[in-house]
């Protein structure tokens, strides 16, 4: 019976989420055709716009290009008329001055004739017709203004819709995400050199589908990318995915969006519980600040998918089924006394998780770390074995301890800034770091038993909380190197003896994996040879040193009571 409900439950739970995914794509077909409607329209306005804006300018054209003819026309008309009339009174006058000098040739009379004669022969020979030219002053032919637009026709005929670059794919393999960095990598179906450049488009969501139509976040706009990549940094991963989208565009046109890609980021994420705050502790958001006065009522803002108790797990909220679904539990007391506390809203019950915390050196105390859920409300953190942590202290004297358990170590390295706590849940370590450089500056070896949670105390001071970080790959590259020598020399313990060799002092020494326990707090990479006799002989000496094994590292360690002397 059991089984069959659980059966039942979980093809109801399929069907759920398949009509969920049918309903958003219903959502999408609908805002498709929505768009759809919305750009043919502003096409077709684009094209109507464009075609009138070729007919103005060949109507302007026009018009200009006939003026010119016009102007032309009456410049030639008024010269060669002005000739015209010219030669037409020039005619006239030598006309009659032809008439006048037949007449006297025609007389008879004497008397007189020698000076009419000389006086029509100085009017004949000054006559207008012998000043004027002959050639016209302007040309009647009109062929420099003539036109062929067929190389204009033929270009107009060719016009066509814009060139619209191809659309690229995201290689989704060629993608990374890393120390809070996603590089995005992408390609063309094939080159175009005509490409300009790339616009990116990212969004934050907690669907792991295809984009939905109502979506939590907007989309975050990159342009102006000019290779097919691009890695955006400095992110804050406080949703489990991104998505990614991208279009090529020329110097006329934008092309369409590569199908969505979504990219998982795993990040710790939580709120600082402000119902566990002591009331002495002003808790906004991710910031928390000492207030002396003390007991007034704050503002506690719930997220709606939280609860005021730290149930929420990232091991769970990545995989969740019906078995494992949480039960609502009471909040927990606020932390009272001398307890200057505040827990965060999400237990850690598995995996690695790191987040920072930046907090005001000025402050008379400060601690951070991780606790239990059994954590006392009057327990100071590090002061029961329910909790673990860095403390700084500047009250008459400053010092920074790790503690737990009331056990308190003296660290000896520079305050930071900022501190970066790193968890491994399975392993049981939890190690503290200086934020910017990534030094280790503790680390706590232990086996939880229960889920913890992260813990800040404040006393006359401020702290704020970084939250969606990834672990850092320097952090995690160091507790992998720490574990795989632990491991080995685990493995070395049994009674074996192997041999070290320092190179900066030429010397040989033996020690027995058995009793030195240095071993496990080696960080450098030994070369040993197991021996079966004492003493080593010069000739094996020799030999190492040829071979030019580095192992000046070794002088870093302390060294073993159990070690032969040299020989």
């Amino acid at each position: 019976m059991g089984d069959q409900k659980e059966s039942l439950r979980k093809i109801t739970h399929t069907l759920a989420m398949k009509n969920e995914e049918i309903s958003n794509f219903i959502c999408t077909l609908k805002q498709s055709l929505d768009n759809l409607e919305a750009n043919s329209n502003r096409v077709q306005e684009d094209l109507e716009s464009e075609c009138s804006s070729l007919h103005a300018v060949l109507d302007e054209m026009k018009e200009n290009m006939l003026t010119r003819i016009k102007q032309e026309r009456a410049s030639r008309t008024y010269e060669l008329q002005s000739q015209l009339s010219a030669c037409s009174k020039a005619l006239e006058s030598s006309e009659e001055l032809l008439e006048m000098a037949n007449q006297t040739l025609c007389s008879s009379e004497t008397d007189g004739f020698t000076q009419v004669t000389d006086s029509h022969a100085a009017a004949v020979t000054m006559a207008p017709a012998f000043r004027l030219s002959l050639k016209a002053k302007a040309s009647d032919n009109m062929s420099h203004l003539m036109v062929d637009f067929s190389q204009e026709r033929e270009m107009l005929q060719g016009l066509k819709f814009l060139p619209v670059p191809a659309t690229p794919e995201i290689q989704v393999s060629e993608c990374q995400v890393c120390d809070n960095t996603v590089t995005v990598v992408w390609s063309l179906p094939e080159p175009d050199s005509k490409i300009d450049h790339y616009i990116l488009e990212h969004r934050r969501t907690n669907h792991e589908g295809p984009p939905r139509i109502r979506e939590d976040y907007p989309w975050m706009v990159v342009e102006g990318i000019r290779e097919m990549e691009h890695t955006l940094t400095g992110l804050r991963f406080d949703t489990r995915y991104l998505t990614f989208r991208v279009r090529a565009c020329n110097k006329a046109v934008a092309g369409e969006f590569s199908e969505p890609v979504t990219l998982e980021t795993h990040a710790f994420t939580f709120k600082l519980d402000a119902a566990s705050a002591h009331q002495n502790l002003k808790v906004e958001d991710l910031s928390v600040e000492w207030d002396s006065s003390g007991g007034k009522i704050q503002d506690i803002r719930k997220d709606k998918n939280r609860t005021n108790s730290p149930m929420h797990s990232p091991a769970r909220s990545a995989l969740m089924s019906p078995k494992r679904a949480p039960t609502a539990r009471p909040g927990r007391d606020r932390f009272t006394a001398e307890s200057y506390t505040v827990l965060a809203d999400t237990v850690i019950d598995a995996g690695q998780q790191y987040w920072e915390v930046r907090f005001d050196k000025e402050s008379k105390a400060f601690a951070v770390g991780v606790a239990l859920r059994s954590l006392g409300r009057f327990d100071q953190l590090g002061k029961s074995s329910a909790s673990w942590c860095i403390h700084l202290n500047n009250w008459l004297q400053q010092s920074l301890t790790a503690k737990h358990n009331n056990k308190a170590r003296t660290l000896d390295c520079p305050i930071p800034n900022s501190i970066g706590v790193y968890i491994n849940y399975d392993e049981g370590i939890l190690s503290f770091y200086n934020a910017k450089t990534k030094q280790l500056m503790h680390t706590f070896k232990t086996k939880f038993q229960q889920p913890v949670i992260p813990a800040f105390m404040v006393w006359n001071g401020s702290f704020s909380v970084v939250t969606g970080l990834q672990v850092p790959s320097v952090v995690q590259s160091g507790q992998r190197k720490n574990s795989g020598t632990s491991s080995s020399n685990r493995r070395t313990l049994g009674g074996k003896r192997w041999v070290c060799c320092s190179l900066s002092d030429r010397t040989l020494q033996m020690y027995d994996s058995g009793c030195c326990e240095c071993w496990g707090y080696s960080r450098c990479r030994l070369a040993r040879f197991p021996v079966s006799a004492h003493p080593f002989t010069e000739l094996l000496c020799s030999q190492l040193l040829v071979q030019g094994y580095a192992l000046s590292c070794l002088l870093s360690l302390p060294v073993p009571s159990c070690s032969f002397p040299k020989r």
